[in-house]
């Protein structure tokens, strides 16, 4: 994401799924909120500044009445991080064989399977952020209706996320902003602040949203329509996705990945009001490696012919998402910037002006290298109650912002145009290959 949550094709495209990159890296932070602790903590001082099923009882159901408060139903399916992790029963993802034919030995192999128990925490932690993205989505299907507000939607699916997360700052709380692009847009729209957007019964949106625990990322997202004449569009975008999973696996090619998800998306058409569109792979964007604190490390997983030829490596954590569109095919920046994000691998920079010491100081103990956004910052807790408590809005804070992190708006395709996306994240296992997000949902 974000994203995603908040990933492109080419270098200009992945600093659009990247969101808005400049800063400093997850290293770089630390030395530089070291650096600027006594002055940043000034600056801002002078600013003001539910995991695991647990069984339900039986005939004792309440309804969610909209999500606004702890529902019965969602929080008794949530331990919470350590109950969840202290459980026995952290549910696993998909399991899928590596594809290559070269690769086979590894189902049955003791070697692999040891390598596999020396991972065992990894496994859990990104399963259990699985888990919590599965409840907290399924909770939200249940009531994103036509005629609620956008903002208000996103607010109300963060608010969740950080429940049954267990939010603590950096250790585990949300991946990246909420984001909800609607009809042509395609990627990184999330509402800023006094934004009324509403969602409409003809409208296509895609709400992608990630959950993080110890700064392992789960980028997960679906699309949603009201009216059944799109949802051709949707199965093109759901099966292409599959099909790229399936293709995924260690020292497979990813040019080859996206020769697939580009066969089985453009197999697809849609007639809208008469006219008959076929669904194209939108070919600047792609999915994405991610590593701890890093929402796109490295490698790129094309939704198009050609491309990088890189292979995938043994342990590797992959988002694999796709674009379909009934526009060009190809998207590009518009709208107001909403998402931003430090760029990992920045060296530190010292800053001189004090307001600009005290909002880097806030970002690196609140999301260090992880994706945000502007309303965030406008929260009472300016991100997070864990980390600054109830004192730590932002204000006056764009300039500075903009100063850091040059501002890249969401993509889009031609207005008119439609656009859906699915994604799963998933990791290689050194037997298999595990798509961590699976749900009965998609």
């Amino acid at each position: 994401g974000g994203g995603g949550a908040a990933a492109a094709a080419d270098s200009d495209a992945a600093a659009v799924e990247t969101t808005d990159a400049a800063g400093a890296g997850a290293a770089a932070a630390a030395e530089e909120g070291d650096d600027d602790e006594e002055d940043g903590d000034a600056a801002a001082a002078a600013e003001g500044g539910d995991g695991a099923a647990a069984k339900k009882k039986k005939k004792k159901k309440k309804k969610s009445g909209g999500g606004g408060g702890k529902t019965k139903d969602i929080v008794s399916l949530s331990l919470g991080v350590k109950g969840f992790c202290d459980s026995p029963g952290v549910p696993k993802g998909e399991e899928q064989e590596h594809p290559r034919p070269d690769q086979t030995f590894r189902t049955t192999s003791e070697e692999k399977r040891a390598l596999e128990r020396m991972d065992e925490d990894l496994y859990t932690t990104v399963r259990h952020a699985s888990e919590v993205h599965r409840q907290v989505r399924r909770w939200a299907q249940s009531w994103i209706k036509p005629g609620i507000k956008l903002l208000d939607m996103c607010e109300k699916i963060e608010a969740k996320n950080r429940e049954l997360v267990e939010e603590s700052g950096l250790q585990a709380g949300i991946g990246f902003p909420t984001g909800c692009s609607v009809n042509h847009v395609a990627a990184h729209y999330t509402p800023n602040c006094g934004d009324e957007t509403t969602l409409k019964e003809g409208d296509v949106m895609s709400i992608d949203f990630g959950t993080q625990i110890q700064g392992r990322i789960i980028d997960c997202a679906w699309t949603l329509c009201f009216d059944p004449t799109f949802e051709p569009l949707l199965e093109a975008t759901r099966e292409a996705t599959n099909t790229g999973i399936k293709a995924c696996g260690i020292d497979q090619p990813l040019n080859e990945v996206g020769e697939l998800i580009q066969e089985c998306m453009e197999s697809y058409e849609v007639t809208i009001n008469g006219t008959t569109y076929p669904v194209k792979s939108v070919r600047n964007l792609t999915g994405h490696s991610i590593g701890p604190y890093q929402i796109h490390a490295g490698k790129s997983v094309p939704i198009v012919k050609g491309g990088d030829a890189s292979r995938m490596e043994e342990g590797e954590i992959y988002a694999v998402e796709t674009f379909g569109s009934t526009g060009r095919g190809h998207v590009v920046e518009d709208m107001e910037c909403s998402h931003y994000m430090k760029n990992f691998t920045a060296p530190h920079v010292p800053l001189r002006m004090p307001k600009s010491k005290a909002l880097l100081h806030h970002i690196n103990k609140t999301f260090g290298t992880l994706a945000f956004c502007r309303r965030w910052l406008e929260r009472p807790d300016g991100g997070s109650f864990a980390v600054n408590g109830m004192a730590a809005k932002q204000e006056k804070y764009l300039g500075a912002l903009k100063w850091h992190h040059p501002a890249v708006p969401a993509t889009v395709d031609r207005p008119g145009s439609y656009v859906s996306q699915y994604e799963h994240t998933i990791i290689m296992r050194p037997t298999c290959k595990e798509v961590l997000s699976r749900g009965d949902d998609y």
